[in-house]
This record gives structure tokens, sequence and C-alpha cells, in this order.
């Protein structure tokens, strides 16, 4: 998702259309989210390339040790 259209989505909720501002909200959250998750995964599978330990992978992600291990642990 580009800047732009995060903007867009943002701005459409001063709109005159409250439903079409939810809507466009919604689209660009799970957009957003879906991906910062790719990006998140790529970069935890390049730290334990790197030689990076869970716990400093959790630590930079602040979460524990066990859930980066469940979350990324067989990726």
């Amino acid at each position: 998702m580009d800047d732009h259209t995060l903007r867009t989505a943002i701005a459409a909720a001063d709109g005159d259309d409250p439903y079409r501002a939810l809507r466009d909200l919604h689209h660009a959250r799970v957009t957003l989210t879906r991906e910062l998750d790719r990006a998140e995964a790529t970069a935890v599978r390049r730290a334990r390339a790197a030689g990076s330990s869970w716990q400093l992978i959790a630590l930079a992600l602040e979460v524990s040790k066990q859930a980066v291990h469940k979350k990324y642990g067989r990726s």
C-alpha cells in the first residue's frame, strides 16, 4: 500500500459517507497488516540466516522468545 492510498483512506474518515470511510479504513488496515506481516517474516528469516538468536529477535519484536519461535520457528 502506498502512502497516497493510506492518506486517502484516513482522509475519508472526515468525508460525507461514513460507510465508505469505514470500508476504506478497513481495507487499508487489512492491506497494511498483510504487508507488515510479510516484511516481518522476511526480516526474521534474514536475521536467523545471519545467525541471530531467537532471544535477540524476540527482543527486537518486543515479544517472548517462545512467541517468536512459535510464530516463525518452522518457516
